[in-house]
């Protein structure tokens, strides 16, 4: 059976059941039909959250095979609850970008789902919706003040750097020239489309607090410069308050249920190679608030999400994990030992063991935040037992717990030995973390210290746009804001054809964005794509729906 089958041939319970087991009553839920509902912020207990025990989902590299980081965490969550830990699996929102590309939906597949995963990887409860206008107001202000007689504060439109942006793949849209028509449509300057997943109204949205905090961030977006070199401010075009209102209730986390008909909050949804890669604060606390366990996950490898998730997300919202899942599968592991994508189905313990180095790094990293590791072994039908024990083995060796997850195959009962391990570490450890860095360091210092100690450089180099940037940055008193480096998910360097464990290699810093709002900083290594493009062959040709509007092909 197909995702979209499993998932069909389920039986949903209604969203007030699902809301009673963590104790919220229908009342003070904002229901979107019958299995989707919005939670309101005032749910949210801070006592609850300081006392909760958080669990982190990460991975090695990620490879064209794939690791199943996201049915990895909800194969957990429904483990855990077949043991009797009440859990909550905390989630981001898939974008319709990918859905209608290449990579498909994100909502699990398998036996380890949620649901309705139609609903979920489409328009959902409209947040995406919400923030792309949120976006594009500001941007349609700020080319309403560039073409102003009368209420221009005369902002110089060669600074401005904030683009439009659409929740869909299309790379004719990457560069543009907008304003033209004549003297009535605006003044012509080039400019272009990002994915709604790489807006940082959407780093805003899952960094903010309350609805008070998110304006105040809204209002800190630096968009560029005056003729006369004044720093310019989304407060200063009084966009605040009116971008804010779009985004009343898509700041509300949503509830919905896994395939076993467990709690499931799905919010927010930021890249992880441009933005923190984490569903929201306010969805993290709520999940907190209301279970005692709660399992969420950070995009791409440990050294993209997972770093972010801790010296950004965590430091910044005051969360602490108390272990973390690092998701790897034998198929992924052979690619970094050298192993073509058409042969991974092959057995061969000698290229598992070469990609093993990858595994490692990541192992010691985790270690670097003094948080415990518990690897897990994504299971697939190709896998032998020799290749799962050279692994088990190796972990031993590491002194990390390992299990074997057969969730997509099984649900929670082939996550019951990840779950048992992952809840005898969690209930052992309650310190907090180390932070990799301190925000107050100048960002040179930073941004060396994750090259470093996270990516295993060599060194760091900085072009000559770079340096201006950093000296920008230094100008505009922003030196104190965490560092959220943009690098290929492929590699732990900058490079994405360098596989396993790089050594002796060089990170190249190109440029530095400002993202205040969201407060952080943006150092750019390598080409990162923010709008895509379609394959050669969409997903979207496969997609289809009946006359009783039963739909085909998502997955």
């Amino acid at each position: 059976m197909t995702d979209i089958d499993i998932a069909r041939a389920t039986t949903l319970r209604p969203i007030p059941e699902i809301a009673s087991g963590l104790n919220i009553e229908s009342e003070k839920l904002h229901f979107y039909g019958k299995y989707i509902a919005k939670l309101p912020l005032d749910l949210i207990d801070p006592e609850k959250v300081r006392k909760g025990k958080l669990i982190l989902v990460s991975a090695i590299s990620p490879t064209p095979a794939g690791e199943g980081k996201t049915t990895t965490s909800i194969g957990l969550a429904e483990g855990m609850n077949r043991l009797g830990y009440q859990t909550t699996v905390v989630l981001r929102e898939p974008s319709l970008g990918p859905v209608f590309g290449i990579k498909g939906g994100a909502t699990g597949g398998g036996y380890s789902q949620v649901l309705p995963m139609e609903d979920i990887n489409l328009h959902f409860t409209g947040d995406f919706a919400a923030i792309e206008k949120a976006h594009n107001l500001l941007a349609a202000l700020i080319d309403n003040n560039i073409q102003s007689k009368t209420g221009s504060i005369g902002i110089d439109p060669r600074t401005v750097k904030w683009k439009r942006v659409m929740d869909m793949n299309d790379r004719a849209l990457r560069r543009i020239i907008i304003g033209l028509g004549g003297t009535t449509s605006g003044v012509p300057r080039e400019s272009g489309f990002d994915i709604t997943a790489a807006s940082e109204i959407m780093a805003i949205l899952c960094l903010a607090d309350n609805l008070s905090d998110l304006k105040k961030r809204i209002g800190n977006i630096f968009i560029g410069y005056t003729y006369d070199k004044k720093p310019v401010y989304a407060r200063d075009l009084h966009a605040e308050g009116a971008m804010t209102v779009l985004l009343k209730d898509a700041i509300k986390p949503n509830l919905v249920q896994t395939l076993e008909g467990n709690p499931a909050i799905i919010h927010g949804g930021p890249f992880a190679n441009i933005a923190q890669g984490t569903n929201s604060v306010i969805a993290t606390r709520m999940g907190l608030s209301h279970s005692e366990y709660v399992v969420t996950e950070a995009g791409f490898g440990f050294d993209l999400g997972a770093e972010k998730f801790f010296d950004i997300k965590c430091r910044s919202a005051g969360l602490s994990p108390r272990a973390v899942v690092l998701v790897a599968t034998i198929r992924a592991l052979k690619y970094h030992g050298g192993i073509e994508q058409n042969k991974l189905g092959e057995p061969n313990v000698e290229a598992l063991r070469k990609g093993l180095a990858n595994l490692d790094k990541h192992v010691e990293n985790i270690k670097r935040f003094s948080t415990e590791c518990i690897i897990s072994i994504n299971r697939f039908k190709s896998d032998t037992d020799e290749e799962i024990g050279a692994i088990t083995e190796h972990a031993g060796k590491l002194g990390v717990a390992c299990a074997v997850a057969d969730v997509w195959a099984k649900g929670g009962e082939g996550a019951k030995d990840l779950a048992n391990k992952v809840a005898e570490v969690v209930n052992r450890n309650d310190r907090p973390f180390t932070p990799l860095y301190e925000w107050d360091w100048p960002t040179e210092k930073k941004v060396e210290t994750i090259a470093r100690c996270i990516y295993g450089a060599e060194a760091v180099d900085y072009t000559a746009q770079a340096k201006q940037d950093l000296q920008k940055i230094k100008d505009l008193g922003l030196d104190n804001l965490p560092v959220c480096i943009a690098k290929t998910q492929k590699s732990l360097s900058d490079n994405p054809e360098l596989l396993g464990r790089p050594k002796d290699f060089v990170v190249t810093v190109r440029e530095i964005e400002i993202a205040s709002g969201a407060g952080f900083v943006i150092p750019i290594t390598g080409t990162i794509m923010r709008m895509p493009g379609l394959p050669s062959k969409p997903a979207a040709e496969n997609i289809d729906i009946d006359n009783e509007g039963n739909i085909s092909g998502l997955f």
